[in-house]
């Protein structure tokens, strides 16, 4: 078994919703067969018990390899916690080769767990140990270290339930939610609202206190100290039992209470300036520790913490008596369990030491050894809810608290003997105030109620009914994406939104290119929906992006759907039939909102069939209304686009709306049907989105096809009194449209330059010399800078090979080379002639095209260059 191209599907894509793994998996014939390997399946039971079925219930006939690692690769992961339960192995057009698709709830778990599930197949087939017991702890380690710690996690969680898209940005808590100008980003329990001044103070202990006090919060008494001589003196002036802290600390590091003794003093002091130089000597506070959870104005949860500690049983050590509690499987070693582990280290020792015990003592049944005495979560220590006990006096001191330094969210810590009274009737306080507190005691404590903190923080990032999404829409087929995106883009852009936009060209931000080259894929999707100046997202998703990766989004507002046709890339990645082409670009319709709309071509049955898919609603264009999908879709009341006496007609039910193709300068006067097929298409996007039809008209009849603005679609130049269009068509379906069109353009004689791109099969690139062959009176070949793939010259004989019967071609040149095939035929026009130029490289074609119409110009200066 050879397993190879293993890809993260990172979003929706050809097999599900779910994030996943995909693989590609060779097998023997042998192991198409696992019955015919003789002991292996009760090998790899022994090996893994727990592995389940390797037969779907109710079929029947032989089980690859690839099913087995399959579903290894989904146990293994289930069996180490992860929430995985989608996986699948398919067929593919290859003898003996399958894909097989594994959900992940992290990429590296998922990604790891494969290579596990390998190993475990080898094992079991070679009669070698497999160690599961080390490989699911690996697993559960690695799913650890990897995913949201507890807080994030929660508001992640908090996030989703409300439909708010989010994304991880880093390996570590920094999350985006939502998309473009209505995103919001946190970082584990601060936002993007949290002040560095305002972190800043709540990390200087001293300042806060002056701030506290200042506002009136009560605050315990207490100074900065420069050696351990000063600390005494400040616990003189104290006089009374003080606590030793760093002056900018945090999880509790470095913090000594209830000191009474030089002795005692000596050991706070030198823990404390272990972890910071400055420290901090207060007036000790008896009572209990409490945390409260102030977000915006609220006070959202309160906790009461208790310092790790065991309760005696009258024969076990205080060693032992650790033992058993940090058995406790809600204990970790990191955030990630909702407890800590209890360490025992030196300010464990000197605590029990100060207790008079030592950790091999034994405490008498039921009594309380203290390991520590700071109460925070992560060193150990425990915590009650008492949300519903808090005064409204006390709730008030906190907010304030938080206020005066400056945070949204914010970890109160007060010292009192209980909350049910205001602070000043108990002679309590605040004693630090802490940015980017801790959550997981108020959403699993030890004792009583969780608290939905994670809810709260996005109630205040996201008024009621903000999704923080922006209106999405996607365009997929096989020919006219980049123009339907562009129209589009512009329609939203005349509406007053911001719109970012991807397509073959590159990436564009209201207006402005900010990157090149093919970015038709969800990396560039993700880069526009990250943008902070976006309102409104156009996206070109081709067949290559949704096969490497998925979509770059959940859902979509609007997902059009051009043609599917002939297909084009067939032979790639599996997908070697028009019906599998089909299924991939279905993926965008399949993941349009409920709420949202399918446009579809009603004259191509494969994007008609799509229809059914589509969870919204669907509008269907073509040219003619009577067309029995447009005529059966608009007698049940719904949206249909058609021409009619040389207009687009957008229409539901007895309503309509009228644009005249003479308004919409793309189409020439309705002569270029297949920028009349593009303009339906972006009227009826338009339409879903509720752009208004004023807004509507003044986007198609303002749009521009030139080169600077849609370079590579239908641009038309003027050179010495014939016209000269340059295109990027380059699949057969793309040529039988640009010749429809130039076919409605007079010409006395009629030249084309073409070239073929190697990563197409071998029909393909013959079906296109052969439509040009009978439509052109001269054909001048060429071979593109990048064969992709072929032998030299090997795409120029298939051409020859489409031209052998020509019904029209009587001349057919080769030139080896883009740009001087261009000055080849430019060298052959006259007044009134017609040269189609099927450029490669788009960019660099078309400067060199424009260079010999302005040359031109400066020898005739009465010849005008324009563009359509």
């Amino acid at each position: 078994m050879e397993v190879s191209r293993i890809r993260a599907l990172r979003g929706p894509n050809l097999w599900s919703r779910h994030t996943s793994i995909e693989a590609v998996v060779s097998c023997t014939d042998q192991e198409c067969r696992i019955d015919s390997i003789d002991g292996f399946e009760a090998r790899l039971r022994e090996r893994f018990p727990e592995i389940g079925q390797l037969q779907l219930m109710g079929h029947s006939g032989p089980v690859a390899m690839a099913h087995v690692l399959q579903v290894a690769s989904l146990a293994l992961q289930a069996q180490s916690g992860c929430p995985v339960t989608f996986s699948r192995t398919a067929t593919t057009p290859e003898p003996n080769v399958f894909q097989v698709v594994i959900e992940y709830s992290e990429e590296a778990v998922g990604r790891r767990a494969l290579e596990l599930a390998e190993q475990l197949c080898l094992t079991a087939v070679d009669d070698k140990p497999f160690d599961l017991v080390a490989a699911i702890a690996e697993l559960k380690d690695l799913d650890e270290d990897v995913r949201l710690g507890p807080s994030t996690g929660a508001i992640v969680e908090a996030a989703a339930a409300r439909d708010i898209p989010y994304r991880r940005l880093t390996e570590g808590s920094l999350v985006q939610f939502g998309w473009g100008s209505r995103q919001r980003r946190i970082q584990a329990a601060e936002t993007d609202c949290s002040s560095a001044i305002a972190e800043a103070i709540a990390q200087d202990k001293e300042l806060t206190k002056k701030l506290l006090d200042a506002a009136g919060v009560p605050v315990p008494v207490g100074r900065e100290v420069t050696d351990i001589e000063d600390a005494w003196r400040a616990m003189a002036e104290i006089a009374g039992p003080v606590v030793v802290k760093p002056k900018d600390g945090n999880q509790g590091k470095g913090v000594t209470v209830n000191i009474s003794t030089r002795e005692q003093l000596n050991a706070a002091y030198a823990a404390a300036s272990a972890v910071r130089e400055d420290v901090l000597v207060e007036k000790y506070i008896p009572g209990s520790d409490f945390r409260l959870l102030v977000v915006g104005n609220q006070l959202v949860a309160a906790a009461r913490r208790e310092p790790p500690l065991v309760i005696g049983d009258g024969s076990s050590t205080v060693q032992a008596l650790v033992d058993l509690v940090n058995s406790d499987p809600r204990r970790g070693s990191g955030h990630a369990t909702s407890l800590t582990k209890i360490r025992i280290d030196d300010i464990a020792i000197s605590c029990l030491s100060e207790q008079g015990l030592t950790l091999d003592s034994v405490p008498s049944k039921g009594a309380r050894v203290i390991l520590r005495n700071n109460a925070n979560l992560s060193t150990g220590g425990t915590a009650t809810d008492v949300t519903d006990d808090v005064h409204p006096d006390l709730a008030a001191s906190a907010v304030a608290a938080a206020q005066m330094v400056g945070l949204d969210i914010c970890g109160i810590d007060a010292v009192c003997d209980s909350v049910i009274y205001p602070l000043e009737e108990q002679g309590g306080g605040i004693v630090e105030a802490n940015a980017a507190p801790g959550l997981r005691m108020h959403l699993q404590p030890s004792f009583g109620k969780s608290r939905p903190v994670g809810e709260a923080i996005v109630s205040s990032m996201f008024a009621p009914g903000d999704n923080g999404r922006i209106p999405l829409v996607t365009v997929a087929g096989t020919n006219g994406k980049t123009t339907t995106v562009r129209l589009t883009a512009h329609i939203l852009g005349c509406q007053g939104l911001r719109v970012g936009m991807t397509n073959s060209d590159g990436v564009y931000i209201q207006g402005k290119r900010i990157d090149t080259g093919d970015c038709s894929g969800p990396k560039s999707a993700r880069n526009v929906l990250m943008h902070p100046d976006v309102d409104a997202a156009v996206l070109e998703t081709a067949r290559g992006g949704v096969l490497r990766e998925g979509l770059a989004f959940d859902r979509c507002n609007v997902a059009i759907v051009t043609n599917i046709g002939v297909g084009d890339h067939l032979g790639l990645s599996f997908i070697t039939t028009v019906e599998d082409l089909a299924v991939v670009k279905r993926v965008v319709v399949q993941n349009v909102a409920p709420d949202g709309m399918a446009v579809l071509n009603a004259a191509d049955p494969m994007t008609v069939a799509m229809a059914a898919a589509c969870p919204g609603a669907v509008t269907f264009f073509t040219y003619d209304r009577e067309h029995p999908v447009m005529a059966t879709h608009r007698a049940q009341g719904h949206r249909v686009v058609y021409v009619e006496n040389n207009q687009i007609v957008a229409a539901q039910n007895q309503d309509e709306q009228r644009f005249d193709l003479a308004s919409i300068p793309i189409t020439r006067n309705g002569m270029i049907g297949f920028q009349v097929e593009n303009a339906m298409a972006a009227i009826a996007a338009a339409w879903a989105l509720n752009v208004d039809w004023k807004t509507i008209q003044t986007g198609i009849s303002t749009f521009v096809n030139d080169a600077a603005t849609a370079p590579g679609r239908f641009n038309v130049f003027e050179y010495r009194g014939a016209n000269v269009i340059a295109d990027y068509g380059h699949n057969p379906d793309a040529i039988l449209a640009l010749v429809s069109a130039v076919e409605n353009i007079p010409a006395k004689k009629r030249i084309v330059v073409i070239s073929g791109a190697g990563d197409r099969r071998d029909v393909d690139i013959m079906r296109q010399s052969e439509i040009v062959g009978d439509a052109f009176d001269e054909v001048i070949l060429y071979q593109d800078q990048c064969q992709r793939g072929r032998a030299d010259g090997e795409v120029l004989q298939l051409l020859q090979k489409g031209l052998l019967n020509a019904k029209r071609a009587t001349k057919i040149d080769e030139i080896r080379g883009e740009f001087l095939a261009i000055d080849t035929a430019l060298s052959c026009l006259g007044e009134g002639d017609l040269c189609l130029i099927l450029i490669d490289q788009v960019d660099e074609a078309l400067a060199h095209i424009a260079q010999r119409v302005k040359e031109a110009e400066a020898t005739d200066p009465n010849m005008l260059m324009h563009s359509a």
